[in-house]
């Protein structure tokens, strides 16, 4: 979302925030599929002309379905996010890190592939740094050794470029960098999806021609932590911050 703000600024933006059913890494295939249907249908029935799935897992596993389902273009994270990793390695070495369900899919593995056949992926799953995320602990001691224990296998096999494969992760780059030391490129795929959406929306001349948008969030549990949260990571005030009814059933 703050990339977004940052490209598109007249978009209006609907959030919708699953904090009931967080993290949705480490739960099965259908159940996420399941869930993203869910929320689609609430945002959709908000008249939206473009769907961006911003979290890993749900790219990974719901993202065709969607798009079979809802006739507006839907837009995931992890395509963009792989073609920034390929485009800026100098060496092909370029390791992934991402939930349990993101690591399990292969999505990445097979989209760097697919753009760059000669690539070597490490994928590490990392199933801890979204709660230690969602409960503020950025830079915590034990946070710092969770990041050294994930990474000891990205560093044994020299890699140039890390890509974070979850919307969590980037809060924690400054310890990864820290971790790695200088030479290795981070790639956050939000900034390469806010691209695509602009890319997109003006293919498809669905620019809005207002000068600001507005946004509007709903989260689906304990909206004042969630506020809270985000406005840590979108370092603005967030208004509008309301109770998602229940998802459909």
């Amino acid at each position: 979302m703050r990339a977004l703000v940052e490209r598109l600024p007249a978009e209006d933006i609907l959030f919708y925030a699953d904090t009931a059913r967080i993290p949705y890494g480490g739960k099965s295939k259908e159940t996420v599929i399941r869930f993203s249907i869910e929320n689609a249908i609430f945002l959709f029935e908000h008249s939206i002309k473009l769907l961006v799935v911003a979290c890993n897992t749900a790219t990974a596993h719901a993202l065709d379905k969607l798009l079979q389902l809802f006739k507006i273009p839907v837009i995931g994270v992890i395509q963009p996010g792989s073609e920034k990793a390929c485009q800026v390695s100098k060496s092909g070495k370029i390791a992934v890190l991402g939930t349990k369900g993101t690591i399990q899919s292969g999505a990445y593995r097979e989209a760097i592939l697919n753009k760059l056949s000669t690539a070597e992926v490490v994928s590490v799953a990392c199933p801890l740094f979204v709660p230690l995320v969602e409960e503020r602990y950025i830079d915590h001691p034990a946070t710092r050794l969770i990041v050294k224990e994930y990474l000891k296998p990205v560093k044994e096999a020299q890699v140039d470029t890390i890509l974070l494969g979850c919307t969590h992760y980037p809060i924690l780059q400054r310890l990864i960098e820290e971790e790695m030391g200088p030479g290795v490129q981070i790639v956050d795929s939000a900034y390469t999806c806010a691209e695509k959406i602009a890319h997109t929306l003006a293919e498809l001349q669905l620019e809005n021609d207002q000068s600001q948008g507005t946004y509007r969030y709903f989260a689906t549990d304990d909206p004042e932590k969630f506020r809270i949260n985000g406005e840590d990571i979108l370092g603005r005030r967030m208004e509008n911050v309301a109770l998602a009814p229940h998802p459909h059933r």
